[in-house]
């Protein structure tokens, strides 16, 4: 069964969760009060979630800690507090933060920040992130078309400002951050900005943008921009919190188209799942799949002993059978010919 859901990420996590729950009833609880005292309200309500899903029992104790913990969350004053932290430092990591992020980078100034920061870097020859250059510069552009759009492309902006933040914070895998990388060296035309950051201001954000903007190589970032579209289809249905779990866990972009797919079919239990299998809840582990294509060979191979044993028994059968039937047919020629020469002699 595994090795049939192998292409559908929400079949694959249902099989291997339902497995994981049934083996340790108290998975759901256990992990609901790790959450709750790290103060991660949206992932103890994914994990409550996830055990109605599948009928696991969690205490009413419990829930109701849950749910007062989420309506704290969802407070005017938490959400308040949380949207200036994301407007100011630029760094998201719930919906409250992450809008005050996206609202930044929608008024220009928080991108024009990253890219003026990164490209003096780039123009003194001292460290530069290139990545998160390359992403804000993409951001300036995409925020063109979001007002353009009437915000009909604001799923990729938030996609791009939490690819950003993630990668600021070290939340961004290894592997996908590679790729990244090496996806936004070519996004930028590092002449052409270094000439528009010299006369670039945050405080003048209507000439700076149109200076960077020409500096953005659109053509180039077709797979940064992919990545972000995948990266707002989870933010859409299981949060900025589960958006970064993704990133996380990410070795490239296939592993986050996957993680939309699952966030779309699994909604707010994505958290939990991603939680509990990591990033074999996109793709089947290597491990696991190698089990399976061995057994599978062990059955070919057996399947193949077998009927090669049953050709063998029966070209051996057949063989006796002809030999048996020779030899009499010797001996009654051998009787025959003897009486035949006994009739002559009389």
């Amino acid at each position: 069964m595994l090795l049939a859901a192998r292409d559908d990420p929400a079949a694959l996590a249902d099989l291997q969760v339902n497995s994981a729950l049934r083996n340790n009833r108290k998975v759901a609880a256990e992990n609901i009060e790790q959450a709750l005292a790290k103060g991660d309200a949206d992932l103890a309500n994914s994990f409550v979630e996830l055990a109605r899903a599948n009928d696991v029992t969690i205490p009413d104790e419990l829930s109701h800690r849950v749910a007062d913990a989420v309506a704290e969350d969802g407070s005017t004053s938490h959400f308040a507090k949380r949207f200036a932290t994301g407007l100011v430092t630029g760094n998201a990591d719930d919906l409250a933060s992450l809008t005050g992020t996206v609202t930044g980078d929608l008024f220009v100034f928080g991108d024009i920040r990253d890219v003026v920061r990164e490209a003096k870097h780039l123009a003194m020859g001292e460290d530069t992130d290139r990545l998160v250059l390359g992403l804000a510069a993409a951001g300036l552009a995409v925020t063109a078309a979001t007002y353009v759009s009437a915000g009909g492309a604001t799923p990729l902006r938030a996609g791009l400002s939490l690819v950003k933040d993630a990668r600021k914070v070290g939340r961004l895998g290894e592997g996908l951050a590679e790729w990244a990388g090496r996806s936004a060296r070519d996004v930028v035309d590092t002449p052409a900005l270094e000439q528009a950051v010299a006369s670039s201001s945050v405080l003048r954000p209507g000439g700076s943008v149109s200076a960077i903007s020409a500096a953005f190589r659109a053509e180039k970032a077709g797979a940064l921009v992919r990545l972000a579209k995948d990266v707002g289809r989870v933010t859409e249905k299981a949060g900025a919190r589960g958006a970064l779990d993704t990133l996380k866990i990410s070795e490239g972009p296939k592993d986050v188209a996957r993680a939309a797919r699952l966030a779309e079919a699994e909604g707010g239990k994505t958290r939990a799942i991603l939680k509990i299998l990591g990033r074999g809840a996109l793709l089947l582990a290597a491990g696991a799949f190698d089990l399976t294509l061995w057994l599978f060979a062990a059955l070919l191979a057996l399947f193949s002993l077998l009927a090669t044993i049953k050709s063998t028994t029966e070209r051996a059968t057949q063989a006796w059978l002809n030999h048996g039937k020779a030899r009499r047919l010797r001996k009654q020629t051998a009787a025959a010919n003897a009486t035949a020469r006994l009739a002559v002699a009389v």
